[in-house]
């Protein structure tokens, strides 16, 4: 397995973590993530899906690099996180500069990573024609 599948099964993994809060312990996942204290259960359930969907997203990449579509949605799971949190912070205020730096760090990384090897694939697809 490459290295980038290897950072996307620890993304998953990491995200695995953060669903089993919005299911089961919403004050922490509040209180980690979110500013505000209007988070119901309902929330929580909501993003413990959301983040399951995106952890269901890097394994299954992780495993098929090679799957441009797979690949592509993978990618833009962490776009609209980013997207998502920063709208949060700068907008809604909701979470915190702490918050909004780890997701971009792990986001961020994520979108470099996976553009530069879409490119790279895009140029080596180029050369076999």
């Amino acid at each position: 397995m490459e290295a980038l599948g290897w950072w996307l099964m620890l993304l998953g993994l990491l995200r695995l973590a953060s669903v089993w809060f919005g299911f089961f312990d919403i004050w922490a996942l509040r209180l980690a993530v979110f500013s505000q204290t209007d988070m119901t259960e309902v929330h929580g359930r909501t993003f413990g899906v959301w983040t399951l969907l995106t952890c269901t997203l890097c394994f299954l990449c992780a495993l098929n690099l090679d799957n441009k579509p797979l690949f592509l949605a993978t990618f833009l799971s962490f776009v609209y996180a980013l997207g998502h949190f920063l709208s949060e912070y700068l907008i809604y205020q909701t979470t915190t500069i702490g918050n909004l730096s780890t997701v971009g760090f792990f986001a961020g990384t994520s979108i470099i990573w996976m553009a530069l090897r879409w490119n790279f694939n895009q140029k080596t697809a180029l050369k076999k024609l």
